[in-house]
């Protein structure tokens, strides 16, 4: 049975353990928990251990009215797990290796509609295992696929990095990662360019933190526009997969990038008033339905 989800979620469901907490995340499902919450009803693929923190995740996607039929339980790994500290309102990341959703298993996926839309990251393909299921996902050439790079060192390299942005329409990367892939020099909009024409993409997004984002079109527009300013800075965790979120809700709806742009943004600036990189507070979100 085919799922009726226009929009597919494959990564990593992991809880962020800071000094005093512990924070359900993990890009992947940071974006999955929001595309709910504006009512897209997401299928989030991931997969977690057969523990304490596993069903909690089980518990808060329940209470959240997710999709629980992408989840599957390993018997032997660990749902995953990264170490937060924060210098400033940075976070850096201390990520545990050979967890659960390094490991999701082919063979239980769910299969997806030939127009479906599937959004990966870069950490949960970190080992050649998962290379082979998300190839199994974008296998229909109709799929269309956004990828949102997320460099965490050591676990990515540009070789296979670079096979999952030639398979893109839409890219999203923050400015650095754009440098550490090799465009760079002083001209950002002309290392854009080049990156969208090496690897064909329809849309090149490229985020700069608060000086705002930058999308380029394949037929050569360029959009910008300035950022919405945060009313308050509780942490930056999260503030990526925020305007992520948001930008995948305006292309499922087609809203054309003069749109999504802004009201993306203006999500993310929201976000970082949160502690943590999401909120089960419905309220948060009915400004941006």
């Amino acid at each position: 049975m085919t799922d009726s989800a226009r929009l597919a979620v494959f990564g990593e469901a992991l809880f962020d353990c800071f000094v005093d907490q512990q924070k359900l995340g993990g890009a992947p499902f940071n974006v999955a928990w929001h595309l709910q919450a504006f009512g897209d009803a997401p299928l989030f693929i991931s997969r977690v251990g057969d523990d304490a923190l596993g069903q909690q995740i089980k518990n808060a996607m329940q209470q959240w009215g997710m999709a629980l039929s992408g989840l599957q339980t390993d018997p032997t790994r660990p749902t995953g797990t990264v170490n937060v500290t924060l210098k400033g309102s940075e976070p850096h990341y201390e990520i545990t290796d050979n967890v659960a959703y390094d490991f999701i298993d082919k063979a239980a996926l769910p299969a997806l509609r030939n127009d479906v839309i599937v959004y990966h990251g870069s950490l949960a393909l970190r080992h050649s295992h998962n290379h082979n299921v998300l190839a199994h996902l974008k296998q229909v050439a109709s799929v269309s696929v956004f990828v949102d790079v997320n460099l965490r060192a050591p676990w990515w390299d540009k070789e296979s990095l670079f096979v999952w942005l030639e398979q893109a329409r839409w890219v999203k990367l923050n400015a650095d990662e754009l440098a550490a892939l090799g465009f760079q020099s002083a001209d950002l909009l002309q290392d854009m360019i080049r990156m969208q024409t090496n690897f064909q993409l329809e849309q090149l997004i490229v985020t700069r933190g608060e000086k705002g984002a930058i999308v380029r079109c394949n037929d050569g527009q360029v959009y910008e526009f300035p950022p919405s300013k945060a009313d308050k800075i509780a942490d930056t965790v999260g503030a990526g997969d925020a305007f992520s979120a948001m930008y995948l809700h305006g292309l499922l709806h087609g809203w054309p990038v003069t749109q999504i742009l802004p009201r993306a943004q203006a999500f993310a600036a929201a976000v970082v008033g949160l502690q943590g990189a999401f909120t089960d507070d419905a309220t948060f979100y009915q400004t941006f339905n």
